[in-house]
């Protein structure tokens, strides 16, 4: 029996929870309801104006996406640009590079033939250098040989104005 007892009473306190929260869960839905009205109406309001935050951020985004867009076919147009000067340059300094190189190539040549033609005319004096060492000693005979024609010359003139 005691346990029957027991048991009845705790039933009776299961209810009697049940019915508390029951009773709870009834006043919040109340507070719920009332401040649902305010609530509606602030939500409207919200929905609204979240609705309203939503275009203007899909705006927003659109002029960022607009503007992405613009600047990403600057870049385009910039990098482009940049490989065509960049090839031009290339291809003009290929062409300088030639040229330098031909150019190179010729003062090399006409260096070449200037040395040569400089050695043959260093050679050449040397040569008349060495030539003109015996000249002094022609030079000193033909001192001699005009004292002699000289003295020559004065003899013949005068057995020839001696009559």
């Amino acid at each position: 029996m005691e346990s029957n007892q027991t048991l009845v009473p705790e039933k009776e306190e299961k209810n009697q929870l049940n019915s508390d929260d029951n009773r709870a869960e009834q006043d919040g839905e109340d507070e719920a309801q009332q401040r649902g009205e305010c609530g509606d109406h602030e939500n409207a309001e919200s929905q609204t104006s979240s609705s309203l935050n939503g275009k203007e951020i899909l705006k927003a985004i659109e002029v960022v996406e607009r503007d992405s867009m613009a600047i990403a076919h600057s870049y385009t147009s910039l990098f482009a640009s940049l490989r065509s000067t960049l090839s031009e340059v290339t291809s003009t300094s290929v062409d300088h590079m030639i040229c330098f190189g031909d150019a190179a190539g010729r003062v090399q040549e006409c260096a070449l033939d200037a040395a040569t033609k400089g050695n043959r005319y260093i050679n050449s004096c040397l040569r008349l250098n060495e030539e003109m060492k015996g000249i002094d000693n022609l030079a000193t005979q033909l001192k001699i040989i005009r004292r002699n024609v000289d003295a020559l010359d004065s003899a013949v003139n005068r057995l020839v104005r001696f009559p």
